[in-house]
């Protein structure tokens, strides 16, 4: 039985600007790798069998430290793991997007909108996600505890898909997806203790 701890990166330059990365591939902060460090602390007490990654350098290097820190070993790429592509918001501001596309962000988070101009449905991105995830999970591997550092639009589409919400996830904030008693028991990791959110 698998459990996978999906893990946000650490905050990256155009975090701290407030711009939209998408597929973008902005470095962490020093504040990132300071939250990296301080996150691989928390995590000391797991049991971790491995550790993943997205292929964007700021889920990546986030990856690195911790497992640096904790001693895990090479860590191994999933392009699955992969933020949503923002398309033309990619490098924008909040306040920029709604000058560029009024009204469509508001619409793009009610549903209205199916995908951000030039970006990735939540079809494209559940086609490309979830297959990644239930194979970590075990569904073809040995199982065991995965440490996955990915982003906060593929975690909010793993809550989508397996409890029908989501809920914010700052940086180095994560869920537990878990083989429980239905493949996607998902659970908050909330400053080093596991806790149930369903």
């Amino acid at each position: 039985m698998g459990r996978v701890l999906l893990l946000r990166h650490g905050q990256s330059t155009w975090n701290a600007q407030g711009r939209w990365q998408g597929w973008a591939d902005p470095p962490l902060s020093d504040a990132g790798e300071t939250q990296a460090k301080a996150a691989a602390a928390l995590l000391a007490g797991f049991r971790f069998d491995r550790v993943v990654s997205s292929d964007l350098e700021r889920a990546r290097r986030t990856a690195e430290i911790i497992s640096a820190e904790l001693d895990l070993g090479d860590v191994l790429i999933e392009e699955g793991l992969r933020e949503r592509d923002v398309g033309e918001w990619s490098g924008k501001t909040r306040p920029e997007i709604d000058e560029l596309w009024p009204g469509a962000m508001q619409a793009w988070r009610e549903g209205r909108l199916e995908r951000p101009p030039g970006g990735e449905s939540v079809a494209e991105m559940t086609a490309r996600i979830i297959p990644t995830i239930e194979r970590l999970s075990g569904d073809e591997d040995a199982g065991g505890m995965v440490l996955a550092l990915t982003h906060g639009g593929v975690i909010h589409l793993v809550e989508r898909h397996y409890q029908g919400d989501q809920s914010a996830t700052a940086n180095l904030c994560g869920r537990w997806v878990a083989r429980g008693p239905r493949l996607g028991d998902v659970f908050a990791f909330d400053h080093g203790a596991p806790t149930t959110i369903l």
